[in-house]
């Protein structure tokens, strides 16, 4: 055989490989709403089924969960959630689920980056708030984040976190994080995210969300993550300034990072008919993020351009704002910034899969006791 051959051959044989192993079609997000239910429990098992694919160190953690409860009337292992998770060792292998009755929890908590498998549980019936002021003038932007995510294999469940500092209304310093992610492969399941400027801080990781509601005025989903969004409300509170939902903060061509939306509805104040008065979709806070709505039902506070270049012209030629197949008042591709897309079925196809997010290596079911 030919040189020449041999090469053919060879770059065949990797085509065939690097096709199998990154297109699953069993995990392509559905078109219909009404089949996602369906659709995630058909490709996320509990980890009985999947030892063969999770990560070994989740399998591990997941042998045989800790559960510790916290009630505010004294009826748990403790009052408050600071004190449940000191209790979580360092570098622990286990999962511990965090019960955490109903009720609101004044508290500004951390989960130290040597503490991974912890899980945040409230029941669905009566969610509890962990809440708390802080500002980025007194903690910076995202360390003034009411609860601080530094472990790996984080998850929460039917769980309010809320910044109740004031609307900044342009105020230097105002910004209040409701929640900021910085740990890996976390996931969080009809949680909702309350907030005004910078409430979601998805910081740095793999994340996934799924029938949560997340609320804010200025950039409330921002960060370097690669985060998938399912079956999520984005709620639009109007800025007299500016009023912008996602600010994906990818910089540079190797970084592998981006918000995917898919089968989302964004509500809320503002009409979108208006520029100044609509929401953007997002904003080009650095040189290249990379943000997709597919499915999504946009409201009429959508801003009728979509899209926010940030006053650099420049980041025309490197943004990726995208859209597929979406709907309502607020989606009008015909208005659309030119540097947007809508994306073709073979365009969007990569981001409207679990392989995005790694899922089948440890996403899991959501908990419940």
């Amino acid at each position: 055989m030919s040189l020449k051959a041999i090469h053919g051959a060879v770059f065949l044989i990797l085509a065939i490989v690097i096709n199998s192993a990154t297109c699953d079609s069993s995990a392509q997000i559905p078109d219909t709403v009404s089949a996602l239910n369906s659709w995630f429990q058909a490709n996320v098992k509990p980890v009985e089924s999947r030892k063969g694919t999770l990560d070994p160190l989740l399998v591990a953690a997941e042998a045989k969960p800790k559960i510790i409860k916290v009630r505010k009337n004294g009826s748990g292992d403790f009052k408050t959630v600071t004190d449940a998770v000191k209790s979580i060792p360092l570098k622990n292998t286990q999962r511990v689920i965090v019960d955490i009755g109903g009720g609101v929890y004044t508290e500004k908590v951390e989960i130290d980056v040597d503490q991974p498998f912890v899980t945040f549980y409230g029941s669905p019936k009566d969610m509890p708030t962990i809440s708390f002021g802080g500002t980025a003038k007194k903690f910076g932007t995202d360390d003034s984040a009411t609860l601080i995510v530094m472990g790996d294999y984080f998850v929460a469940a039917n769980i309010i976190f809320q910044n109740t500092a004031p609307k900044p209304e342009g105020a230097v310093g105002g910004q209040g994080v409701a929640l900021r992610i910085w740990g890996n492969k976390a996931a969080l399941y009809n949680c909702k995210l309350l907030g005004f400027q910078d409430t979601l801080c998805d910081d740095h990781g793999i994340h996934f969300y799924k029938d949560c509601y997340i609320e804010g005025t200025v950039d409330f989903i921002f960060g370097r993550g690669k985060s998938m969004f399912v079956n999520s409300e984005l709620h639009v509170i109007k800025d007299k300034f500016l009023t912008v939902i996602t600010a994906q903060a990818r910089s540079m061509p190797e970084e592998d990072t981006g918000f995917v939306f898919a089968h989302c509805t964004i509500t809320g104040e503002g009409d979108g008919a208006n520029d100044r008065n609509g929401a953007y979709l997002g904003r080009a806070w650095q040189k290249m993020p990379r943000v997709i709505f597919a499915y999504t039902k946009m409201g009429s506070a959508v801003s009728v351009e979509g899209w926010y270049d940030n006053i650099h012209p420049e980041r025309q030629k490197t943004v990726e704002f995208a859209e597929y197949k979406s709907s309502g008042p607020g989606f009008t591709p015909e208005k659309r910034v030119k540097y947007s897309k809508q994306y073709t079925a073979a365009q969007a196809e990569p981001y409207l899969t679990l392989d995005y997010v790694e899922a089948s290596k440890w996403l899991l079911p959501p908990p419940q006791l």
